[in-house]
């Protein structure tokens, strides 16, 4: 409930209502109504917010997800896992028309919903050859589970073969 409403009874009111009180009298045959708003249980509601603790909590991954610029209609609270994530890093030489976005693509295809963030973190023109590789940095996580590493290397080695053009390790370490 966003707001509550109490009706409070003639013999709560008078309990209530200090006896020394001139207006003590005044209250017996009186019905008395309590109103309560939370601000909390408001942006619940227009945030779709599921839990009011999250309101204390200071993870990033809620607090980042609200902009003080922006409309409310446009802003709707996006559950996120309470497993930890799973970094790899994977770096690969790239085909001359290699778009930045299209290993993020490749990742977000093979591993769907477990990929929360692919980032590029590092790049390299060998000097001689001039051949570019790129480096890549993806965090996957669950929302059910903890993942495993044997689970998230096979994905990495899914997501190379998936480009042929790319050339990077087939192997991970168990």
């Amino acid at each position: 409930a966003i707001a509550s409403i109490l009706h409070v009874a003639p013999k709560v009111l008078d309990r209530i209502v200090d006896s020394d009180m001139h207006w003590n009298t005044l209250c017996v045959s009186q019905v008395g109504w309590a109103f309560g708003l939370g601000l909390e249980r408001l942006a619940m509601v227009l945030y779709d917010i599921p839990d009011i603790r999250l309101f204390w909590s200071e993870d990033a991954r809620f607090l980042e997800q609200f902009d003080e610029n922006m409309p409310i209609r446009q802003q709707k609270f996006k559950p996120f896992s309470k497993y930890p994530a799973c970094y790899k890093d994977l770096a690969f030489w790239v085909p001359d028309d290699f778009s930045p976005n299209s290993f993020a693509e490749i990742v977000r295809g093979v591993a769907g919903d477990l990929v929360e963030e692919v980032k590029e973190i590092d790049q390299f023109r060998h000097p001689k050859t001039q051949r570019e590789s790129r480096c890549y940095r993806t965090m996957y996580r669950a929302m059910d589970r903890n993942l495993t590493n044997e689970e998230i290397n096979a994905l990495q080695v899914q997501a190379c073969s998936a480009e042929p053009h790319l050339t990077c390790p087939m192997e991970y370490p168990h």
